[in-house]
């Protein structure tokens, strides 16, 4: 038996069976590397089991200690107040730690571009290419600077230009759509285009992003049960689950 905190991987749900099925598969590849820590999942939404009957199930196994973190990219809404709202109604009798978000990441990043590789492209077609780096989408301030930084920095390993998009209707002014982007990556003489979806399961909005990704040479797979997902996932666990330092918590 483990003393180790159960890692509760938290997810959005969805309608779409391929979200779920995808998350599961995820969480399969955590077990798998690491089979010394008791996984579970929990959906927000739409998918059984719930946050909540999972918390309660763990609270009466005994479990204490769980670290709960979110299957997101971004720390927008769903990080911020859907996800502490529902660990704010667990049994009292857990000690619940959130870990951060998945993203940003350079591990993240590596797995873009193993899905790019995946669909046909080369490194040594980097310098030809450019990316549309096409996102669900949010209206949080904090979300789009995060995915606009992930852009910069991805240009500056050797595409021939990285653009971000977004898929939500929602999502503010400045950003283009999927489409927008390949036109515009057209338009500045890249050789071909690529769309990387930056989003970890597919559904609705994944769905819209290969609709915009027509006119595309090339459309990448969602991240989803990518090894480097999979490890991100386990250094949000362990820093979650480290103690404080004395200075930090005194």
């Amino acid at each position: 038996m483990t003393n180790k905190p159960v890692l509760l991987v938290i997810a959005h749900g969805s309608r779409d069976p391929r979200h779920a099925a995808t998350v599961h598969a995820l969480v399969r590849r955590v077990r798998a590397t690491r089979p010394d820590v008791r996984v579970e999942t929990g959906f927000l939404d739409f998918n059984v089991p719930s946050v909540q009957g999972v918390l309660e199930s763990l609270a009466v196994q005994g479990v204490r200690d769980v670290v709960a973190l979110p299957l997101l990219l971004t720390r927008a809404f769903h990080a911020k107040a859907d996800i502490p709202a529902v660990l704010a109604d667990a049994p009292p009798q857990l000690r619940i730690h959130q870990a951060d978000v998945l993203g940003p990441s350079p591990l993240l990043m590596a797995a873009l571009e193993r899905r790019l590789y995946e669909a046909g492209l080369t490194p040594a077609d980097k310098s030809s290419t450019g990316v549309v780096l096409a996102s669900a989408g949010s209206t949080d301030p904090e979300a789009i600077a995060v995915i606009a930084e992930i852009a910069r920095e991805w240009r500056h390993t050797g595409w021939c230009a990285v653009r971000p998009a977004f898929a939500s209707a929602g999502s503010p002014a400045g950003f283009p759509r999927t489409e927008d982007a390949v036109r515009e990556l057209r338009a500045l003489g890249c050789s071909r285009v690529a769309v990387a979806p930056y989003v970890l399961a597919p559904g609705f909005l994944p769905d819209r992003i290969a609709r915009g990704a027509a006119q595309a040479d090339v459309l990448a797979d969602v991240l989803g049960a990518a090894p480097e997902v999979a490890r991100v996932v386990l250094e949000r666990y362990e820093a979650a689950r480290l103690p404080l330092p004395a200075a930090a918590s005194a």
